[in-house]
């Protein structure tokens, strides 16, 4: 029987009425596989991924196929973002094998959970060099009924290299000039000068880079990096990554234009990139930067919300064309046809010059996805934008992962406190605070330990990894900024004391997992960047930011060595640890602490929250007050509001003034 009907993971319920006889992962399931003496098929996805819907519907809807799979394995689907653990263990295995790695995975294990064959998507039929689905469960089948000895053997000389595999840790401190200016080189030498951003196609949006790169102007100056940023912000905005209808950023795009995305919106993905857009805004009052930042935050509110006052995980790739095809992007392009129905010839003309519609089309039959290739401020357009996001309301949506991640929401609430304190919008705060408020009461719970996902305002059963307690921590320090409420600091301070006591090993390195989670074959650990921070370096940084609230020794201590990754990989692979670099140049610049003594809101207040001294952190509120450590024995001057900047244990002169108080938080 299939048993995912009771899961809350969206991803698993889409393959609840399979007939494969699914398990989720547990401990039941391998039991099973001991007590019948067969392999267990690991197929591990997510719900906005297009290549997961399409094996499920050619091999895991198929009746024959199904039946099997049933007979000859125990097959355990896995949601890859509500279990980024099994996922990173197995598909570090599936890379070195293979050499390459993506979803769906498909993993073959013993009943111990050891792997001994790997791959991605399998096609119904034999092509383009790939066996069938069917060819493979066979294979592996003989292999397991006459060839046991050396599958057994196969599997554990693949779990004792993964656990002989050494992570280079700097161990002699955090990096320093040297470091930083070699990891810029490094990025300069792969940039892509005409289309901006950085090596080919596919190209993702490389939003942890670009925070480096403000970060290293704001500190240094080099304009080669602010250059480098701007450029690609600008590219990513005028490009089809961006939706020019809707605001809001697909996951990548299939070639090195950002002409064509893969169309699935990620929450990770506009949370980063929002707060990239609004800290650009920052550090050159770009009209377009600002514009990009309102617009994607705006997206993730009315598209991503949730009614407990979440964000949901994604919108899919695909949805139902014209003709009840469920094809990717069908919600998203226009042909001139279209345009001209909605909007009648003249200005269709317009449209489809403004955007970018062609007869012969950027995409698939003759359709186009909309671009910016001429004016973005052309009066005209406001309106004929109105009248096409209208008709498209009227298309059949894109499915949604409803799901809470912890993480995500950390990034989503950082996002959205800092632009609607940015840009005047109050009501972006509260949709931050209320995302926060969330948080704590489904997935902190009493005993302050985060769980991964939520879904209907129930918490799953999978607990957090080390990016949820990093990005939550982040998305509470920024939020503790904003509003002037000391709770969120000390919510943070919560979440940062079990990162010491679970994830930290020796020398100051961290794990992903925590020391009393579920035991795999191996527990693990990646310092670098994928699609979000890596927990490593999200976790380094919120540490480093509540030290310099607090005046903590030992999270300062914890976020310096935890940087020594940095000062190892920064140099060698800059674009894989961009939020380690980050993190890196708001160490080098102290970071800076900024008291504001006076009301929040004022004008003080908004000056310290958008200076770009890197990784800067603020406290405001009315002196005397309990909540911030910095604003004890910082009084107001004359009883005027009163700013104190410190950083290295040197304070400069309290400021009553705006402007002097933005020229100490310039970063020069």
């Amino acid at each position: 029987m299939n048993r995912l009907a009771g899961v809350t993971s969206p991803y698993l319920l889409q393959h609840a009425d399979n007939p494969v006889h699914w398990w989720p992962w547990s401990p039941e399931a391998f039991e099973e596989a001991r007590r019948r003496n067969v392999p267990v098929l690991l197929s591990v996805g997510y719900s906005s991924c297009h290549w997961c819907h399409v094996m499920a519907h050619e091999s895991f809807e198929d009746e024959a196929t199904a039946a099997y799979m049933n007979q000859h394995f125990v097959a355990v689907k896995v949601d890859r973002e509500e279990r980024p653990d099994v996922d990173a263990v197995y598909m570090e295995a599936v890379q070195a094998a293979t050499g390459q790695g993506g979803w769906p995975m498909t993993v073959f294990l013993t009943a111990d959970a050891e792997p001994f064959y790997f791959g991605t998507y399998f096609p119904p039929e034999a092509r383009h060099g790939m066996p069938s689905f069917r060819q493979v469960l066979e294979g592996v089948t003989a292999a397991w009924t006459d060839r046991r000895d050396e599958v057994g053997e196969v599997a554990g000389r693949i779990v004792r290299d993964l656990s002989e595999r050494s992570l280079a840790h700097g161990g002699d401190g955090p990096p320093g000039e040297a470091e930083l200016a070699q990891a810029l080189l490094g990025l300069t030498r792969e940039y892509d000068e005409k289309r901006g951003g950085f090596g080919g196609a596919p190209k993702f949006p490389p939003s942890m880079a670009l925070e480096f790169l403000l970060r290293h102007h704001a500190r240094t100056g080099a304009d080669g990096a602010l250059q480098m940023a701007a450029d690609t912000c600008a590219a990513m905005a005028r490009g089809g990554i961006y939706d020019q209808l809707g605001g809001g950023f697909a996951r990548y795009a299939v070639d090195r234009e950002w002409v064509v995305p893969h169309f699935e919106k990620m929450l990770y993905d506009n949370a980063l990139l929002c707060r990239v857009y609004a800290h650009l805004w920052r550090a050159t009052g770009s009209e377009l930067a600002r514009r990009v930042a309102l617009e994607t935050a705006d997206f993730m509110v009315r598209e991503l919300r949730t009614p407990e006052g979440g964000f949901a995980s994604a919108l899919d790739a695909d949805s139902e064309d014209a003709h009840g095809r469920h094809v990717e992007g069908a919600y998203y392009v226009w042909t001139p046809e279209q345009l001209r129905e909605v909007l009648g010839e003249e200005d269709a003309a317009f449209a489809a010059e403004h955007f970018g519609v062609t007869g012969e089309g950027t995409f698939e039959e003759g359709s186009s996805v909309l671009q910016l290739p001429g004016d973005p401020d052309d009066p005209r357009a406001a309106g004929v934008r109105e009248r096409l996001l209208a008709a498209r309301e009227e298309r059949p949506r894109p499915g949604r992962d409803d799901k809470i991640v912890a993480a995500w929401n950390g990034l989503a609430i950082a996002a959205l406190a800092e632009t609607g304190a940015f840009f005047g919008r109050p009501d972006l705060v509260e949709r931050a605070t209320e995302a926060a408020d969330l948080l704590v009461r489904v997935h902190m719970g009493p005993v302050a330990r985060l769980a991964r996902t939520s879904k209907d305002g129930r918490a799953g059963d999978h607990a957090g990894v080390l990016e949820d307690y990093g990005d939550v921590a982040e998305g509470f320090l920024a939020l503790a900024g904003v509003t002037g409420e000391g709770a969120w600091l000390e919510f943070a301070g919560f979440l940062l004391d079990i990162v010491l006591q679970h994830f930290r090993g020796e020398g100051g390195q961290l794990y992903d997992t925590a020391d009393d989670a579920e035991q795999l074959i191996r527990r693990p650990q990646d310092p670098t960047d994928s699609a979000t921070p890596a927990g490593w370096t999200a976790a380094a940084g919120a540490l480093l930011s509540y030290a310099a609230h607090t005046g903590s020794e030992p999270h300062r201590t914890a976020a310096e060595e935890a940087l020594g990754v940095v000062k190892a990989l920064g140099p060698r692979a800059p674009r894989f640890i961009g939020w380690g670099l980050a993190v890196a140049e708001a160490l080098l610049d102290g970071p800076r602490e900024v008291a504001v003594a006076g009301p929040v809101g004022g004008e003080l207040h908004r000056t310290a929250l958008i200076g770009r001294a890197p990784g800067a952190v603020v406290a405001a509120g009315e002196p005397g007050g309990a909540e911030f450590p910095l604003l004890a024995d910082r009084p107001m001057a004359g009883g005027a509001p009163t700013a104190y900047v410190c950083r290295h244990f040197v304070c400069d002169a309290p400021t009553t003034d705006a402007e002097a108080l933005a020229r100490a938080l310039g970063g020069a």
